[in-house]
C-alpha cells in the first residue's frame, strides 16, 4: 500500500485529491497539510511514501518543503502539483530534489500514474516536452532567473506574507538578526527598496498568490 501526504492550501483540492486517491487499491491518504511547515512536519512524523506538495502553499512554498524534506530523508518521494505550468517551475522542482511534476490541469488524468511512478523510486514525466526539459537540465544544469539562495527565497516569501521579522526568525529557526541580514542581501541582489517591490517579485515567481 502506497502511503500519501497531501499538501494543499485549499480544502477543497485536498478533498479532491484524496477521494481520487482512496479510489485505488494500492494507495490511501495517510496525511493532510494545509500549508508548508505543517506538511514537512507530517513527513517527518507520518513518513508517507509519497508527498504530494502544491507549489505555492501559505509560509512555506512546496519547493522550500521539497527542500527541507530532501535535507532530512531519502525515503520520501516528493511529487509537486501546480498550476504553473512554466518552464521555470518545472526546473525548480527539480532542483529542489521532487521526483516528478504534475499541473493541477492535467492531476485527473496524471496523478495517480506519478503517485506509483515516483514511489517505484522513479521520475515521473508526462510529455515529450517534460523529457526534453530534463534532458537540457541534466545537460546543462538549473537555470534560474535570479541569485537569491533558497533561504533568501524563503524570507521573500515570508516578507511578502506580511510577517514580522519576530515571525520570520521563528518560522526560521534564526535570529531576528539574521532575518534583517538576509532581507538587506536580498534587496541588494534584485536592486529594490521596500516590501512593496518584494511583494510584487513574490507573487511573479510564483512565491505567493496574488
Amino acid at each position: 500500500m502506497i502511503r500519501v501526504l497531501i499538501a494543499d492550501d485549499h480544502g477543497i483540492v485536498r478533498s479532491g485529491l484524496k477521494l481520487l486517491i482512496d479510489r485505488q487499491p494500492d494507495m490511501e491518504v495517510a496525511s493532510e497539510a494545509e500549508d508548508g511547515i505543517v506538511a514537512v512536519e507530517k513527513v517527518l512524523s507520518d513518513r508517507p511514501d509519497v508527498a504530494v506538495l502544491d507549489v505555492s502553499m501559505p509560509r512555506l512554498t512546496g519547493l522550500h518543503a521539497a527542500r527541507q524534506i530532501r535535507s532530512h530523508t531519502d525515503d520520501v518521494q516528493v511529487l509537486m502539483l501546480s498550476m504553473h505550468d512554466e518552464d521555470a517551475y518545472f526546473f525548480d522542482a527539480l532542483e529542489a530534489g521532487a521526483s516528478g511534476y504534475v499541473s493541477k490541469r492535467g492531476a485527473d488524468g496524471d496523478l495517480i500514474d506519478a503517485i506509483r511512478t515516483v514511489a517505484a523510486g522513479r521520475t515521473f514525466l508526462n510529455s515529450r516536452t517534460q523529457q526534453a526539459l530534463m534532458k537540457q537540465w541534466l545537460q546543462d544544469g538549473p537555470k534560474r532567473s535570479d541569485e537569491l539562495t533558497p533561504r533568501e527565497m524563503e524570507v521573500v516569501k515570508l516578507i511578502a506574507e506580511a510577517n514580522t521579522n519576530r515571525q520570520i526568525a521563528d518560522a526560521l529557526q534564526v535570529s531576528e538578526k539574521t532575518v534583517e541580514s538576509h532581507r538587506a542581501n536580498v534587496l541588494s541582489k534584485l536592486g529594490m527598496r521596500d516590501r512593496v517591490e518584494l511583494v510584487r517579485y513574490a507573487i511573479r515567481r510564483g512565491l505567493v498568490e496574488p
